[in-house]
């Protein structure tokens, strides 16, 4: 027998109950198990809930009344979202809960997404939404691994459009649920920022070396959610190490493109301690939507066209002086070991010559300005090679080959040892 899995629905039970009990009565249909939160302020539910509106202010040290006095929608809001935040972590450390989903406008959704962040990588979490998809919702707003479904026709009431979405999404909270598998692995693991094989090709001699070394590698997409998912896990304590090999993404944030991910990029796995091996990759390029006119500001200077959602478009002497500070800021905050690599010879396959992006000579003012300003205990290297060369490659692993050598990362496990613990488990289970 299956075991029942709980979902956590949070929602404002006073002005969405029917929308509400529609899901959760598909839930339980289908052999699920429902926790319900209520997180309204003025109004009251006769829906019988699991956790009141009253706990949820109590979670977050006051009262409804205080709610209420706050005087401001969006004050009122906050305080429910603090409550509903500590209440959803609890309910997750203590295993009551296996997947949440949420519902609502731009209010529910604010509220949501903040719960959403709050819980751990790896439990399932939807939020269907009016504003889903939305620009209103910038990228340090989405958890990482967050779902988010159209709730098309659903601003008042029920009707066929809006059960068809609410529908889709209670059975994916469950299905999720039920299929989730965590992050349990065998080996270590080690996260890796990159872009596709068409600008970066490391991955391909990286991940088999360090596959041969115990570890399981995975490689995060770094075009905005990608980076907030590597640091997300990190964070977390998931990953033994980071190679932060691909920073388009922090060097989009720094420059005003949409396409980032969140203002925190380049700060997080250093101040959790976590080892990280960085490189410039392709941090001479800023991504912008292709679908959208390019800013005055940036016309007039070579591009590529990767796809009808992104184009790259090169960056001037200044404007890399200031993405190598930048870099250098956030890297100087790290507790933990961090260690540089430029490789000289280029840092994505459009700056090679004859492309868009050969510029040596802005190249070489990039790579002054990080070694000015990275200070100790920051450590950096340079290698003469392009970071889509074999050598670059070379240089990564032997620094983190120091590094486990010194114990400062967890050695890998090797074929024979997996097997071993395997075995171990399946016999404490017999």
């Amino acid at each position: 027998m299956r075991t029942p899995k709980t979902i956590l629905v949070v929602g404002t039970f006073d002005t969405k109950r029917d929308e509400l009990e529609f899901i959760q009565d598909l839930i339980v249909r289908e052999g699920g198990q429902v926790l319900s939160m209520d997180v309204s302020v003025l109004g009251d539910t006769d829906m019988p809930v699991a956790i009141s509106k009253h706990e949820v202010a109590i979670a977050a040290g006051v009262t409804i009344a205080d709610v209420i006095a706050a005087g401001d929608e969006n004050d009122a809001m906050a305080l429910m979202s603090q409550g509903a935040q500590a209440l959803a972590v609890k309910l997750c450390a203590e295993g009551r809960i296996d997947g949440m989903i949420s519902l609502g406008g731009t209010m529910g959704t604010d509220l949501a997404l903040d719960v959403a962040l709050a819980l751990p990588l790896g439990l399932p979490k939807y939020i269907i939404s009016t504003v889903a998809f939305s620009p209103l919702i910038p990228a340090e707003r989405l958890a990482a691994d967050v779902q988010m479904i159209l709730w098309a026709g659903g601003l008042y009431g029920l009707n066929a459009i809006c059960r068809s979405a609410l529908s889709q999404a209670a059975g994916a909270v469950l299905g999720a649920a039920r299929t989730a598998t965590g992050f349990a692995s065998d080996r270590p693991l080690i996260g890796v920022s990159s872009l596709g094989n068409a600008c970066l090709k490391y991955m391909k001699r990286l991940k088999p070396a360090l596959e041969a070394r115990g570890y399981e590698v995975a490689f995060f997409h770094a075009q905005g959610m990608g980076g907030r998912a590597l640091e997300s896990l990190a964070s977390q304590g998931h990953l033994v190490a980071v190679f932060d090999l691909c920073l388009q993404e922090f060097n989009n944030g720094i420059h005003g493109s949409i396409v980032n991910s969140g203002p925190e990029r380049l700060e997080r796995v250093g101040l959790a301690g976590v080892p990280q091996i960085v490189a410039p990759g392709a941090a001479d390029l800023v991504d912008l939507p292709t679908w959208q006119p390019i800013p005055a500001h940036f016309q007039g200077r070579p591009y590529h066209v990767h796809n009808k959602l992104i184009t790259s478009l090169t960056l001037t002497p200044d404007e890399r002086r200031f993405t190598a500070r930048e870099m250098a800021a956030r890297l100087n905050k790290s507790i933990g070991p961090t260690h540089v690599i430029l490789p000289l010879a280029g840092i994505e396959e459009w700056d090679r010559e004859g492309e868009i992006g050969h510029d040596p000579e802005s190249l070489a003012i990039f790579f002054a300005e990080l070694r000015a300003y990275l200070k100790s205990p920051v450590e950096w290297t340079e290698t003469a090679a392009h970071i889509n060369d074999a050598e670059f490659v070379d240089a990564v692993l032997k620094v983190f080959d120091g590094w486990v050598e010194t114990g400062l990362v967890q050695p890998g496990r090797c074929d024979g040892e997996v097997r071993r613990a395997q075995h171990g488990v399946m016999a404490s289970a017999g």
